[in-house]
């Protein structure tokens, strides 16, 4: 039942990102966002990732960690773009 409940944790935060990625793309700006939000969102799933691999909890649950943890990348990763839109319009 733990596993289960985290994976509902997991997944409930993970609905929130590709939504947030489709923003960051159309936007084409970083006003509103924060890069170090992102930045510590990302170091929580990793260390997430990490727990699991150091106490040899390997299960499914990882899977969405790391979905997770890459669709937060690709957000971070569109900031720096609109970043640089920002600038460039400046």
């Amino acid at each position: 039942m733990p596993q289960v409940l985290e994976a509902a944790m997991v997944i409930c935060f993970g609905v929130s990102w590709p939504l947030s990625i489709a923003r960051s793309w159309r936007a084409r700006t970083a006003k509103g966002k924060s890069l170090f939000f992102l930045c510590a969102i990302a170091l929580g799933y990793v260390a997430g990732i990490c727990a699991k691999l150091l106490a040899h909890h390997v299960n499914y649950v990882l899977v969405f960690y790391v979905i997770n943890l890459l669709m937060v990348s690709t957000d971070i990763a569109l900031y720096c773009r609109n970043r640089r839109f920002d600038h460039n319009a400046e």
